[in-house]
């Protein structure tokens, strides 16, 4: 492909984008494919010979799309808002066509410095203290991962350096809510801490963690001679939205001298509200947090900003040095590839740097106070129909719901299976997607608001799928 191929195929996707856009109303929000349909409409051997774009691009059409499902879709309302805008999508082909390995300051000077100051931009926009410095990540999981290897290695002298884990005495604790996210789990096994020592906190009726239950698991493994290492407060847990104690969290991490990472995954974006910003009072006691700006905020996946109080101590813990790698400039500098994991970097910081140019700071507390009114809508409606139960409290854009008829009161197991035929009927049926979900072992409807085209008409009307459904009995 040649740069007027290139031009030609170019124009033609931002119109074929334009248009899909424009037209998501039209399609089923949750795919119809069934397993291996699209596999089986693909070549089994690749091509011998190119310029085949055109094939491609009508494939994209006749065999790919049918397996898409429409996470920007006014009506998807299940996992979480996943919000592409079209400035973040500019963005992606500007980053793209750079084709920046940005792991050093040297690499590309300004992939570095253009992170440096978004990030800073964001830490502003939600509230932190100048104490934090951010670095962008691909995921929460990632982050977190990362969180619980400096809380591994503050606790441990850096055992890095000579016997790991393996040359402790006492075995290293973790502690979480037992509606914190899968990835808590997975960090904590990367990590090397081993499943038998992860404990994961019940909680309260608000799906909160419980202090009480805190403190004396901690007390407990003490008095084992275990030692306490790191906490993991959730703020907006993937189940509810819950929100734990935390500056009541961070007295007991101060007391015990454990690392405390915030996980407010989707969350986070909602601090852009000063309004909102009580739920996470205390959070400049954190050692380590993160959120994502893929969630809900509008910047495209994968784009995750975590932000640390010692960026010292995080490079001390995840930096090597090769000679190749060494530049004159590097005292001078941030080389973002000794803040995470991955060695290359790809120009992720013209995502946020695009968005926000494009919607301004005002324009999106905006949107976000339309999908918190939305979601309290919906929870009204919910408290005012005898049949229909709130699961847990709406702190934020998350509503869970269940149905109950009054023919099921007490019985589990059939309102089990009656939610999941009503959640099967709109996801199937194509007009809405939402997330059927477990709540400490009851069946419960999830239903996530805030893509970036979701407004009252569209929570309207899947308030009336939902009822619709509830009654094809």
């Amino acid at each position: 492909m040649d740069a007027q191929e290139f031009r030609r195929y170019g124009y033609q996707l931002i119109d074929w984008v334009a248009d899909y856009r424009e037209g998501l109303e039209r399609l089923p929000v949750m795919s119809q494919a069934q397993p291996g349909e699209v596999r089986a409409a693909l070549p089994d051997h690749p091509p011998q010979h190119g310029g085949r774009m055109d094939q491609a691009l009508a494939a994209l059409d006749r065999d790919v799309m049918p397996g898409i499902t429409h996470w920007n879709h006014p009506s998807f309302f299940a996992y979480f808002p996943s919000n592409t805008s079209y400035a973040s999508i500019l963005a992606d082909i500007v980053a793209s066509g750079l084709g920046v390995q940005g792991m050093s300051w040297q690499t590309s000077p300004a992939a570095t410095e253009v992170e440096e100051v978004v990030m800073d931009w964001l830490r502003q926009m939600v509230g932190l203290p100048a104490t934090f410095t951010g670095v962008i990540h691909d995921t929460a999981s990632t982050a977190t991962f990362t969180a619980l290897l400096c809380a591994r290695e503050q606790a441990s002298a850096f055992s890095q350096n000579g016997g790991g884990l393996q040359g402790l005495e006492a075995p290293l604790m973790v502690y979480a809510s037992d509606q914190g996210h899968s990835s808590i789990e997975k960090a904590a096994l990367l990590a090397g801490f081993g499943k038998a020592n992860l404990r994961l906190i019940p909680t309260d009726n608000a799906h909160a963690l419980r202090l009480d239950l805190l403190e004396a698991a901690i007390a407990e493994d003490l008095a084992a001679g275990r030692k306490p290492c790191a906490l993991v407060a959730c703020i907006g847990t993937t189940g509810t939205t819950a929100v734990d104690p935390l500056a009541k969290m961070a007295e007991l991490a101060s007391k015990h001298g454990l690392w405390l990472h915030v996980d407010a995954a989707m969350a986070g974006t909602a601090m852009v509200l000063p309004e909102c910003r009580p739920h996470w009072a205390g959070v400049e006691r954190a050692d380590s947090l993160v959120f994502n700006p893929h969630k809900w905020m509008g910047v495209g996946f994968d784009f995750s900003a975590y932000y640390v109080r010692d960026p010292q101590h995080l490079i001390r813990v995840m930096s090597t040095n090769p000679s190749y790698l060494q530049t004159k400039q590097d005292g001078e500098v941030k080389n973002f590839r000794d803040w995470h994991i991955q060695l290359g970097r790809r120009f992720r910081s013209l995502k946020l740097w695009f968005y926000l140019m494009d919607v301004g700071v005002e324009g999106l507390q905006a949107r976000l106070r339309r999908d918190l009114a939305n979601a309290q809508w919906l929870k009204a409606q919910v408290e005012a129909s005898p049949e229909w139960e709130l699961m847990a409290p709406v702190d934020f854009q998350t509503v869970c719901l269940r149905h109950v008829p009054p023919a099921l009161q007490g019985d589990e197991a059939a309102l089990k299976a009656h939610n999941l035929e009503i959640a099967r009927k709109i996801n199937e049926g194509g007009e809405a997607y939402l997330t059927p979900s477990l709540l400490k072992g009851r069946q419960i409807l999830r239903v996530s608001i805030g893509a970036e085209t979701t407004g009252r008409a569209q929570v309207e009307a899947l308030w009336a799928l939902l009822n619709q459904a509830a009654k094809a009995r």
